[in-house]
């Protein structure tokens, strides 16, 4: 018996790195997944990948007409919506004194607004005692050079989590955080030169970034009613980076 058994699954960003590889292991463990992401090649090929009970629907997270193309899917497929793992976000570096609108601009589109909007459109699907988590980042918390915009973005997060567990109290419906360190992704890879992957690594007591499976084995525990009694938190899952 799988851990999510007959539950409905919707998972954005999901085409690569630790979305994707949560997005099998959900069906591993008995959900149907709809994921989605902003390339349809993209999707397609992560929907080959997860081999079964899966349905790819491309969207842009940051695109309103799309969350409403995403949820129609899921409506017309399922009906009914179990778990929601919003997990489509991004950024550039920009150094203070450098930034320009634009970079501003999309990173608050995706990760803040886009976030929003996706849990708001999702939740007259949404089965009372559901459990929904955002994709936060470590570098909301540790004052990484480059980053603010991105880190700024990510930091509304919890803010949501707190104030919607008070406005879904009565419909039990848990909302969370999971905020992983540096994870060997291929995002991370693309967005990372070598010397900035040394230094990131260099901050990890481990000496090593953190593997998608590490944090789709914590998605799965958030998912499941394993973490019943969890609720409004920020899961840190960096191998203790802001720790030291």
């Amino acid at each position: 018996m799988g851990k999510l058994d007959g539950k409905v699954a919707v998972i954005t960003g999901a085409t690569s790195g630790m979305a994707l590889t949560g997005a099998r292991l959900f069906v591993d463990e008995g959900a149907h997944v709809f994921i989605s992401g902003r390339r349809k090649d993209a999707v397609d090929e992560a929907v080959k990948l997860i081999g079964r009970n899966a349905t790819g629907v491309q969207a842009d997270s940051a695109d309103l007409a799309d969350l409403d193309r995403l949820f129609e899917t899921v409506a017309q497929e399922k009906g009914r919506i179990d778990v929601l793992w919003t997990s489509a976000g991004g950024g550039e570096q920009g150094r203070l004194g450098e930034i320009t609108a634009e970079q501003f601009d999309a990173a608050f589109s995706l990760n803040a607004r886009g976030t929003l909007f996706t849990v708001q459109k999702a939740l007259p699907l949404f089965n009372d005692g559901g459990s929904i988590f955002m994709t936060g980042s470590n570098a909301s918390l540790r004052g990484y050079p480059d980053w603010s915009v991105y880190a700024a973005s990510k930091a509304v997060l919890p803010a949501y989590a707190r104030v919607w567990v008070a406005e879904l109290r009565d419909r039990r419906i848990r909302v969370n955080v999971l905020t992983p360190g540096q994870v060997a992704t291929p995002m991370m890879g693309d967005a990372l030169s070598a010397e900035m992957k040394t230094a990131f690594e260099s901050v990890i007591p481990r000496r090593e970034m953190g593997h998608p499976e590490e944090i789709a084995s914590v998605a799965l525990f958030l998912a499941s009613d394993d973490s019943s009694y969890v609720n409004g938190q920020e899961l840190v899952v960096d191998g203790g980076t802001t720790v030291i």
